[in-house]
């Protein structure tokens, strides 16, 4: 079947709340004012990656389970404004949701409503199978739907790459996921040792490229074997909110990797991305155009900003 797609991002349709607050943790109180004020937008890990993608010229295509709900219409709307394909199948739990509390140093904690999803969620295989067999590529996030998806995307021929998040190491949930993709990329927030783990991955899964991403201390990339740091690239702007910074990331390796460039090279595009997320208002889901991009990486990986 003829590409017609670059990539298709499989789950993590949703709404969040923002609610700002003075810091976090957020110690007990009756009630707090709320400056600036609460606000709900679209815009959860699926709608992040597919938003970056879609700004990186890439031909993005979004599949997930959307509710009949207030929500779900947010989701639409957020898609058809933006121009990026989707293909929505019925939720019955409605829309995915949660609420972000947000401080003022732009760190955030994420409040996810774990009744909108059902264990028996399925994707409809067909469905997948044609998406898959038109695409280049499939991101997968980790929500309920996406796990039973794998193996019909593995059939597709398509390549894979996943985002762990905050995983452990060791919930099998996500385990699923990390042994079954191509690229695998997760936080090293909740790693007691993010090397082992990176390597256990690579050793017992199908994934040559792993990266680790850890905030403001950069990245870490094992590919073939190697084990390399790409440092944090400093933001244009004020740093204001770190939500989507991750996706920003992913979006930014996967548009560097399609184009055929070097993993290392991909995690500096990741890197790029993922800092200018962290200037982008949580209220907010936008992500950078493709030759702001490129000049971004120009100028820090050129011999005059290595020697500073």
């Amino acid at each position: 079947m003829e590409q017609r797609t670059d990539v298709i991002v499989l789950g993590g349709a949703g709404v969040d709340t923002i609610v700002h607050v003075p810091e976090l943790p957020l110690p007990y109180a009756d009630s707090y004012m709320i400056r600036p004020g609460i606000e709900t937008r679209a815009g959860q890990s699926g709608d992040f990656v597919a938003v970056g993608l879609h700004c990186l010229g890439l031909r993005t295509h979004h599949l997930d389970m959307v509710g009949d709900d207030h929500e779900g219409e947010l989701v639409r709307a957020l898609h058809r404004d933006r121009g990026i394909p989707l293909t929505e199948m019925p939720a019955p739990g409605g829309t995915k949701r949660a609420v972000n509390l947000v401080g003022p140093d732009g760190r955030r904690l994420s409040l996810y409503d774990a009744d909108r999803a059902r264990d028996s969620d399925r994707f409809d295989e067909p469905t997948v199978r044609a998406l898959a067999s038109a695409a280049r590529h499939a991101h997968v996030v980790i929500t309920q739907p996406c796990g039973a998806a794998l193996p019909v995307l593995r059939e597709a021929g398509v390549s894979l790459s996943t985002d762990l998040h905050d995983w452990d190491g060791a919930n099998p949930y996500h385990e699923s996921f990390a042994l079954q993709a191509d690229i695998v990329f997760l936080s090293t927030a909740a790693l007691a040792d993010p090397e082992r783990t990176m390597r256990d991955i690579t050793a017992r899964g199908r994934a040559r490229i792993v990266v680790a991403t850890a905030g403001a201390e950069g990245a870490y990339l094992l590919y073939d074997g190697e084990l390399t740091h790409t440092p944090a690239v400093t933001p244009h702007a004020p740093v204001v909110d770190s939500n989507g910074a991750g996706d920003a990331f992913a979006s930014g390796f996967l548009f560097g990797r399609l184009r055929g460039e070097h993993p290392r090279r991909a995690a500096l595009y990741g890197a790029v991305a993922g800092a200018y997320a962290c200037t982008v208002p949580s209220t907010r889901t936008d992500a950078i155009g493709r030759e702001d991009l490129l000049a971004q990486v120009a100028r820090v990986a050129s011999p005059a900003s290595e020697a500073v």
